[in-house]
């Protein structure tokens, strides 16, 4: 394989039209997500970016060269923890300590509640229950 350039990204895959094609790009420029690596082609007129979607089942290799790679790792973890932050915040859903338990059925924390009901329904209850009993 040639040495490519520092902060540089190589991307082979299988294109349909063009078999076997080999890109060089900068390493912001080539991410992967959702099974797919995708490229920035350029950007359109409004300025957003033009992607090329590739399948990860046709791409053969993709190779980077970074100056150190903890760099680039905590670069991606920060991302995903910022993302995760940004979730949390905007759907509150509690997910709990997880089950700690292993296969075991969890302790109950339920309680119970005494009711007063008023004379005439508990006449009426000793009255069912004593024609259930015979």
């Amino acid at each position: 394989m040639d040495e490519i350039e520092l902060d540089q990204a190589t991307i082979t895959y299988e294109d349909p039209d063009e078999g076997t094609v080999t890109e060089t790009v900068d390493n912001e420029n080539v991410v992967y997500a959702r099974d797919h690596w995708m490229v920035k082609t350029g950007t359109d007129d409004e300025g957003n970016d033009l992607m090329h979607q590739i399948p990860k089942e046709r791409v053969h290799r993709v190779s980077r060269n970074v100056e150190q790679f903890e760099e680039q790792a905590q670069t991606v973890r920060h991302r995903v923890e910022s993302f995760a932050s940004d979730i949390r915040e905007r759907l509150p859903v509690d997910i709990g300590e997880g089950d700690q338990t292993h296969g075991e059925t969890p302790p109950s924390d339920s309680t119970t509640v005494q009711i007063e009901t008023d004379p005439e329904e508990r006449e009426h209850q000793g009255e069912s229950e004593a024609e259930s009993e015979s």
